[in-house]
């Protein structure tokens, strides 16, 4: 199975760490970082730090939220890293959340199942240096031709529910959060209905041999999760329904925090030692999942998350 690591972006963590985590990545040998955009850096000019301060490592920016980024700004930003960096940029897209899209920018989530569709229509033609001629229900490009080189990114879609598994299929890529093996399985039998060709990875948070706080820090990553639809379910299913039932009552965030149980966690997350956390890759795996983008916890006692991309890296 292919390695590669993705950011955590920790919002209880300098945000500066980003670019020294990319650079352990890089010195061990990953071979992609997967640079995400949340409350702190700009997605495309985090990747060109990276760029400018790695060796080898390429770069995939995004998931960038389609409702909010247009083709042609996307297309742009990535051909801009590619030239001032001279590293293979892809680019991901998603719909990302209604906090960020419709609180964040004030922008509508309607139709984002579309748009996600015909951002992947749109942005192959623009990522190979042709000039833009789509026009779609939620999203147009007429007209537009890079002037930089043509950065020809892979593009992946990030996926949970069936519309996005169908613009998945049109990707090269498509990229699985927070599942467990089970569930991605499931996802993944419903990709190869329609595309034997699309490569499949997970993000999954690892930490090895783990201290409380960086147990903790997984915690504070799943609470927003467990209430969702669709995560729900899936917690559900793996036989947390108590903690399921319990978030969807509406509990203070910290009494929600101290019912999470640590094998909730171990359903979705890399945690124990090598050899444990090798057998969870291996589930996944059978899963079908081609790649896991390692999310690499960082801690006082594990900055960073060096000693975690280390061992898994050996």
């Amino acid at each position: 199975m292919r390695l590669s690591v993705s950011l955590g972006l920790w919002q209880d963590r300098p945000a500066g760490e980003a670019v020294r985590t990319a650079q352990i990545a890089d010195e061990h040998g990953y071979p992609e970082i997967w640079v995400g955009e949340m409350a702190t850096y700009d997605a495309f000019a985090l990747a060109t730090a990276i760029g400018m301060r790695t060796d080898h490592v390429a770069l995939t920016v995004g998931p960038l939220a389609v409702t909010v980024r247009d083709p042609m700004m996307i297309a742009m930003g990535a051909a801009s890293v590619a030239e001032l960096t001279g590293r293979q940029v892809n680019v991901a897209l998603g719909t990302s959340s209604p906090m960020v899209v419709e609180q964040w920018h004030g922008r509508s989530r309607a139709g984002s199942a579309t748009a996600l569709r015909e951002s992947v229509m749109a942005l192959r033609p623009l990522l190979d240096g042709k000039k833009s001629g789509f026009s779609g229900t939620r999203l147009s490009s007429t007209g537009y031709r890079l002037r930089l080189p043509a950065p020809r990114s892979e593009l992946t879609v990030a996926a949970f529910g069936p519309a996005a598994v169908g613009a998945a299929a049109l990707a090269d890529r498509m990229v699985l959060n927070l599942l467990t093996p089970a569930s991605a399985a499931r996802l993944i039998t419903d990709l190869r209905l329609l595309s034997r060709t699309t490569r499949v990875a997970a993000w999954v948070t690892a930490a090895v041999d783990p201290d409380a706080p960086a147990i903790e820090q997984i915690r504070r990553g799943v609470l927003p999760y467990l209430a969702a639809p669709g995560y729900g379910e899936m917690f559900a299913e793996a036989g947390f329904e108590d903690v399921v039932w319990y978030a969807r009552s509406g509990p203070h965030p910290k009494e929600l925090l101290a019912a999470i149980p640590d094998a909730l966690l171990e359903s979705v997350a890399l945690i124990g030692d090598s050899v444990e956390i090798m057998d969870r890759l291996d589930a996944y795996a059978e899963a079908g999942v081609d790649e896991v983008a390692l999310v690499p916890v960082s801690t006082e006692a594990d900055p960073f998350g060096e000693a975690t991309l280390k061992a898994l890296a050996e």
